[in-house]
């Protein structure tokens, strides 16, 4: 992805003000997941032909991952290592998500579009979040 594109995506051309609203899109998105599937469990559940209990424990695993990642974007200077971790947890979720879809979950038709969905957005997340790390290197992040 060029810088340009990223700058565009960003709305800033500051590696570091990029990187920190890659995070921060990140975190909100996985923490408006972590309320829908703790409040919601029962209905997306069925609607998803997923267990509930599965939901709520996804809501809460993502509750605590959003917050994780919402601080870590609120630093004035992000860790490298720690936006590495962030990346590399995207893109194992990713998998993990594809592979469950493949060979473990049996979801309905708009459980199936929501898995991959979700994993295609995370995989976006870790991309831009990789690129803005990798460009702000450059620039001392």
């Amino acid at each position: 992805m060029s810088t340009h594109q990223l700058a565009a995506l960003a709305r800033t051309a500051e590696p570091r003000l990029m990187l920190r609203r890659f995070l921060a899109l990140d975190a909100a998105v996985t923490g408006a997941n972590a309320l829908a599937y703790l409040a919601l469990s029962g209905p997306l559940g069925r609607w998803f032909g997923a267990d509930s209990g599965l939901l709520l424990a996804l809501g809460a695993f993502f509750t605590v991952y959003a917050g994780c990642v919402g601080l870590l974007a609120a630093r004035l200077r992000p860790p490298a290592l720690a936006v590495r971790a962030v990346v590399e947890a995207n893109l194992a979720w990713t998998a993990v998500s594809l592979v469950a879809l493949a060979l473990w979950l049996t979801p309905t038709t708009a459980g199936a579009v929501w898995t991959v969905l979700q994993a295609v957005v995370v995989a976006g997340f870790a991309l831009l979040q990789y690129a803005a790390l990798r460009q702000g290197q450059g620039s001392s992040l």
